[in-house]
């Protein structure tokens, strides 16, 4: 869009489309929303509206133990992910990152109950291109699939368990989970690899409102100050680190609410 166009740039629409939805939450300040709806359309002319206080306010993760996976599924999510993500010096394995508690409360929340999945029929196998092709929500997704591999495990191995195999056994199911190699009794074994490896990154990496990265962890490993408010001075240099301690949504070691 030229210098002299009177129309929103696009760094102005993408702005505007945060502030969309946060002037859609002030119209209607008793209805908290989950993020991924939204607020009203609306036509944006001009400067981009904001209101200061007017979006929700993140729900965060909260207790200690899991809601969701049972006593049977603990030690196998947890085994797995350590597998994706392991322990070395250079970072937390994803287990000591919360990984295992964060995917619990996914699971046990809205985006288990796939609200925002299409989840009706029919359910022919798709292409990669489609996106998630399944009649089962992410909770049931993952509780068929964890019954499935561990019964495949006991049936393979002599009765043992995925967290009893050897870890090179261990990186070997995965890798044929994620090849599509492993015929599961009822659950698409490559959908699950697929789900849980992305949700394993999005735990080690989240915002630890939510209930991974724990410490923020993650962030300090790579560098990234997390949820500061301005990063305008950065914008323009390039391959420097940014000095600047970690902050989540939650605030950080030293801070108090007012």
């Amino acid at each position: 869009m030229g210098q002299g166009s009177k129309g929103i740039s696009r760094r102005g629409l993408l702005t505007g489309g945060a502030a969309i939805g946060a002037a859609g939450a002030a119209a209607a300040a008793t209805v908290q929303h989950d993020g991924a709806l939204g607020g009203p359309p609306q036509a944006i002319r001009g400067e981009v509206p904001w209101a200061e206080g007017a979006a929700d306010a993140p729900v965060g993760a909260s207790g200690t133990g899991y809601v969701y996976f049972t006593a049977a599924e603990q030690p196998m999510i947890e085994a797995m992910v350590d597998r994706l993500i392991p322990p070395d010096p250079t970072g937390p394995s994803a287990s000591e990152a919360g990984v295992p508690f964060f995917i619990d409360r996914q699971l046990a929340g809205q985006y288990g109950q796939g609200q925002h999945f299409y989840l009706g029929g029919p359910w022919p196998k798709g292409t990669p291109e489609q996106g998630y092709q399944s009649r089962f929500n992410p909770a049931q997704l993952y509780r068929a699939a964890l019954k499935a591999i561990s019964d495949h495990v006991s049936k393979t191995n002599g009765g043992q368990t995925f967290q009893g195999l050897q870890p090179d056994a261990k990186d070997k199911l995965l890798k044929d989970l994620e090849a599509g190699q492993v015929e599961l009794d009822g659950v698409d074994g490559k959908a699950f690899f697929t789900m849980l490896l992305q949700n394993t990154k999005e735990g080690y990496f989240s915002d630890p409102i939510y209930g991974g990265n724990k410490d923020m962890a993650a962030w300090k490993m790579i560098g990234f100050p997390g949820a500061h408010y301005d990063y305008r001075e950065w914008v323009s240099r390039f391959n420097q680190r940014v000095p600047i301690a970690q902050v989540s949504f939650k605030g950080r070691p030293g801070w108090t609410e007012r």
